[in-house]
C-alpha cells in the first residue's frame, strides 16, 4: 500500500510556480515550459510525435523534469504511465487541480 504524502501550502506553491531560467523544458518542437501549467497545454496541444520523441522508448523526459527539476514523484509516476500525451495532459490536469487545493 502507497504512504500518504502530506503537501504544505508552501510546497504545493513551489510545485505550481515557474523554474528557474536554466531548469526550464525544451520541447522538440520549440516550445520552452517553465511550470506545470505550461506542460499540461503543450501536452494539449503538441502532435504525438512530439510526445513520441520525449517519452518514447528508454526516454522519459517528462517524467524525469517533473521529478528532479519541480520535485512532484507522484506526478512523475503518473507520466511515467501514460501511454499517450492525452493520458498524460490528463494526469497534469489532476495533480494541478490537487496541488491549488492545497493553497
Amino acid at each position: 500500500m502507497a504512504s500518504i504524502v502530506r503537501i504544505s501550502r508552501e510546497e504545493a506553491g513551489r510545485r505550481l510556480g515557474n523554474v528557474s531560467e536554466e531548469m526550464r523544458f525544451w520541447c522538440h518542437d520549440g516550445r520552452c515550459l517553465k511550470n506545470l501549467d505550461e506542460l499540461e497545454r503543450a501536452l494539449t496541444g503538441m502532435s504525438d510525435e512530439t510526445f513520441g520523441y520525449h517519452s518514447g522508448g528508454e526516454r522519459s523526459d517528462f517524467r524525469n523534469w517533473v521529478r528532479y527539476v519541480v520535485g512532484d514523484d507522484k506526478l512523475a509516476r503518473d507520466l511515467d504511465k501514460a501511454k499517450s500525451r492525452q493520458q498524460a495532459a490528463h494526469a497534469v490536469v489532476q495533480r494541478l487541480a490537487f496541488l491549488r487545493s492545497k493553497l
